[in-house]
């Protein structure tokens, strides 16, 4: 197969890449069975929890040494009880072998965030205990697999891929708290009904984390919006999706809006495992049984 490919089936087995061949890692897994996107599709929380251990598995075997894997995720409310996923997220990785290198709190505009039920209440009950906040920040967790050598970076290759210092400072990338307008859930986006992160993490990540012409690997690849980053950047993309039914929609978001990224998109292989499942028609329909209600 070729250096650009998205494999559609199930990421805790990633066959087809070999050890250590990876240099970056840019996903945002699918958040554990949120009502509006991922409805009942994990059967329990210790399932969701186990998916997550056999990927980061998988990312430690084909991440290379010294490199990142990051992951935009967030804590999750489901029918009133809070899931601490990205404590135990963290806890899974470094159980793995992973380093702890750093979090950093994407923060979305409060101006796309109204009041809800959830935030309602103390206006309801405007006593002690009532306070329940509503969220505008998820996180970006950052994990190194051991320690990475400077010195083996070609001189050439470094050059070429130098980070904008003024771009740097003006958009604040060196803080820890990003402000990045979120992807809006508008009817005619491509990305309808999927929780698509906007292009701007991937991009940011993509050039702080590795070099031209390395391979970017999302697991959980969705609508391909880092794979799409990826190209742009001059990198090679690699991603794997479960769910059969984002073809099209992948195929439509990496057609080339540019001319730089032609000659990579038409690269790009589409694998079809046995293990690959058809579920977005499912979900979207479990979404419009919950509008109703």
């Amino acid at each position: 197969m070729g250096k650009n490919f998205i494999v559609f089936g199930d990421a805790q087995n990633m066959a087809e890449l070999a050890d250590h061949s990876v240099h970056l890692v840019v996903t945002s897994p699918p958040y554990f069975n949120a009502p509006f996107d991922y409805p009942d599709l994990f059967p329990s929380y210790e399932a969701f929890l186990q998916l997550m251990e056999t990927v980061a598995k998988e990312l430690k075997r084909v991440l290379s040494q010294g490199r990142i894997a990051a992951l935009v995720v967030d804590d999750m409310l489901i029918n009133g009880q809070k899931y601490p996923i990205v404590a135990d997220i963290t806890k899974i990785f470094i159980d793995t072998g992973f380093k702890y290198r750093e979090r950093i709190v994407w923060i979305k505009p409060e101006g796309y965030i109204r009041i809800s039920r959830r935030s309602g209440v103390l206006l309801q009950h405007p006593y002690p205990m009532y306070y329940y906040p509503d969220n505008l920040q998820e996180s970006i967790l950052i994990f190194q697999n051991g320690d990475f050598d400077y010195k083996q970076i070609d001189p050439e290759i470094r050059q070429k891929s130098r980070i904008d210092v003024q771009q740097y400072q003006q958009a604040k990338w060196y803080l820890n708290v990003w402000q990045i307008t979120n992807v809006l859930p508008n009817n005619n986006r491509l990305e309808k009904g999927i929780a698509a992160f906007p292009p701007e993490i991937p991009s940011r990540l993509i050039q702080l984390f590795s070099y031209v012409g390395e391979t970017v690997l999302d697991p959980f690849a969705g609508s391909g919006t880092t794979l799409k980053t990826a190209l742009e950047l001059g990198r090679n993309a690699v991603g794997y999706e479960i769910d059969l039914e984002l073809m099209d929609i992948v195929r439509r978001k990496l057609q080339p809006d540019q001319p730089s990224l032609l000659r990579q998109v038409d690269e790009i292989e589409f694998i079809i495992r046995d293990d690959a499942r058809h579920l977005r028609s499912h979900l979207q329909q479990q979404v419009q049984k919950r509008q109703k209600r």
